[in-house]
């Protein structure tokens, strides 16, 4: 699919240049993305792959460290002979983005550029952006039709996001930015969109008159490890919720979009953004739950608290829940709870959307509300409970009721009928097919980032002020009790 004009004519080769190619990211998800897209032909067999970093390394040893980080990833996946076709593809520069000669030598790499297609991937920290995208437009790299993927973090607060946009955008122009969220690449997010405006079964009922309440929630086992140093200065809200439960939220939440094409899609999420109901000092304390994990048992092991780790006291959160309120006509009165933490009994990202329970039961008992339950990980799965009738006779009449749930999965669904289940994609690789394909339709404009941001600094903001240390909850445990406390106020429960 072309939209907004980016996608290059066929007679352009189109390179793939990741910088940070020798990184963490880039092995464990980049490479094999692009391996798993070469294998199921998803690129043409011109299409070229070029890492750059930092790193002294040649390419002999380089292309191993890729081999063995692809069949980790892939294992059984991998089918004979991938391997070395994709490793035909790769060339490796190692550069330092401190040459001032960067942008030369990465062109005399590529060869002429004037036929290319160019995905540049910056796979690095957002403080190497802005001279890397000097270094391209220094080197003409920046033209059209080449663009560039950025990862986050995209700032911690709205001031610093917007430095970093403006760093990129000296060198491409908004409609060539592709800023990332690989949540936006899982296969049950984007059935969000087809789930709801390609079934006239749920969108009648998808607003305040029928649902409850929703819940979003991304719990991890593992505590922050080895990006301590990284997570004491960002913390769960602006980790975690500014961006992938954000980004769900406006899934959920959005308007019907007038078609699937990038703008219209992105128009309705920041609509979404900007009708969030503020919460600041005044408020914060109601809507929101702050923990940080202490000393206690995670995942059957006994684990030191999070200040033992730093080995000094800290006021970052580990743990934050909270309550989204839409003024809109659609939601205006369904709260959304958002939650996420580290050290939690078990992994789990999951959205619950309760709708009310019906008005009067003529049964005589208990009539459980319809529930949906989209479940990102461990396992990609979507259920519908509802009501129904218990098989056989009572002896007193009647009928007996019993709460069923529907698997609506994918998986399942191939399963059942003797075919065999898709391959699990990992996410990075929709993402990265659709920037060489220049659709944007699944990354982020730069106003939602900011929008988003502007919405998340009200809450920090309030809890320098009113709520500035969070409360403890022992590591392998639910969280801390404020957040039982968030919807006990309002007569509901976390879906544990």
């Amino acid at each position: 699919m072309s939209l907004n004009g980016l996608s290059s004519p066929s007679v352009r080769q189109r390179v793939f240049v990741l910088v940070g190619g020798t990184g963490d990211l880039a092995l464990r998800m980049l490479w094999p993305s692009l391996a798993m897209l070469d294998q199921d032909g998803f690129l043409a067999d011109d299409v070229r792959l070029v890492s750059v970093a930092r790193e002294a390394v040649g390419r002999d040893e380089f292309v191993e460290r890729v081999k063995a980080a692809v069949t980790k990833r892939a294992g059984a996946d991998l089918e004979d002979g991938t391997i070395d076709k994709f490793a035909a593809r790769i060339s490796h520069l190692s550069l330092d983005v401190g040459d001032a000669e960067w942008g030369p030598k990465l062109k005399a790499e590529l060869g002429a550029t004037d036929n290319l297609d160019i995905v540049f991937f910056l796979s690095v920290s957002p403080s190497l952006f802005k001279p890397i995208c000097e270094h391209l437009l220094k080197a003409g790299l920046n033209a059209k039709p080449n663009r560039v993927i950025i990862e986050k973090p995209l700032g911690r607060d709205l001031a610093s996001s917007k430095v970093i946009n403006d760093s990129v955008a000296v060198a491409f122009d908004e409609a060539r930015v592709f800023r990332i969220d690989h949540y936006l690449g899982k296969e049950t997010v984007q059935n969000l969109i087809a789930l709801r405006f390609a079934n006239t079964v749920f969108e009648p009922l998808w607003n305040a008159q029928s649902v409850d309440h929703v819940q979003i929630t991304v719990a991890e086992t593992v505590g922050v490890g080895e990006r301590l140093g990284y997570y004491d200065e960002y913390g769960a809200l602006r980790d975690m919720l500014q961006n992938h439960l954000l980004q769900l939220l406006c899934l959920l939440a959005m308007e019907p979009p007038s078609g699937i094409n990038a703008d219209a899609l992105r128009d309705e999420k920041v609509k979404v953004l900007k009708s969030l109901k503020p919460i600041n000092e005044h408020n914060v304390l109601t809507h929101t739950a702050r923990g940080q994990y202490g000393a206690g048992f995670a995942e059957g092991k006994p684990v030191a608290g999070y200040e033992a780790e730093k080995g000094s006291p800290s006021g970052t959160e580990t743990y934050v829940a909270l309550k989204a309120e839409i003024a809109n006509w659609r939601w205006a009165g369904t709260p959304f709870y958002l939650r996420t933490g580290k050290h939690l009994p078990s992994r789990a990202t999951e959205i619950v959307v309760q709708f009310k329970a019906v008005p009067h039961s003529i049964f005589g008992g208990a009539v459980l509300a319809n529930r949906l339950v989209i479940r990102l990980q461990p396992e990609e799965d979507i259920s519908l409970t509802v009501m129904n009738k218990a098989p056989g006779l009572s002896a007193a009449g009647g009928m007996d009721l019993q709460p069923l749930a529907l698997s609506l999965s994918l998986t399942n669904a191939f399963d059942s009928n003797g075919t065999k289940a898709p391959r699990r994609r990992i996410a990075y690789e929709r993402l990265i097919l659709d920037a060489l394909n220049g659709n944007n339709a699944a990354f982020v404009r730069r106003d939602e980032v900011e929008a988003a941001w502007a919405w998340v600094d009200g809450i920090e903001d309030g809890w320098a002020k009113v709520y500035p240390r969070p409360q403890s909850y022992p590591a392998g445990s639910y969280g801390p009790v404020s957040a039982y406390t968030l919807l006990d106020r309002d007569g509901r429960s976390w879906n544990d």
